[in-house]
């Protein structure tokens, strides 16, 4: 089971804490803007590239509406790494973009 947070809790959460976001969108989605502090992990790639992540760190998971953030966050957490799904995605939200 993995959590959930609003996209304006979130964007709030992000304002006063380093967090650790990983965005699932595709390399080329990722590249037409993303918050500054994320990683890129695309959904494609997450069931072999996974086990880069560490599993001591709580990952802020994105994509563009947050179907495929959601996926990602219960692939994750089902390999008993701590994910927390950020609802509506890039689409909502409210900061800035690199």
């Amino acid at each position: 089971m993995y959590n959930t947070i609003s996209n304006d809790e979130f964007y709030q959460k992000e304002k006063k804490e380093k967090l650790a976001i990983l965005d699932v969108r595709e390399v080329d989605e990722f590249a037409n803007g993303h918050i500054p502090e994320a990683t890129n992990l695309p959904l494609s790639e997450l069931g072999a590239r996974f086990e880069e992540l560490d599993k001591g760190q709580n990952y802020y998971v994105i994509c563009h509406s947050g179907a495929r953030s959601a996926n990602a966050s219960n692939f994750l957490s089902q390999q008993g790494y701590q994910v927390t799904n950020v609802l509506g995605g890039m689409s909502a939200w409210k900061g800035d973009i690199a």
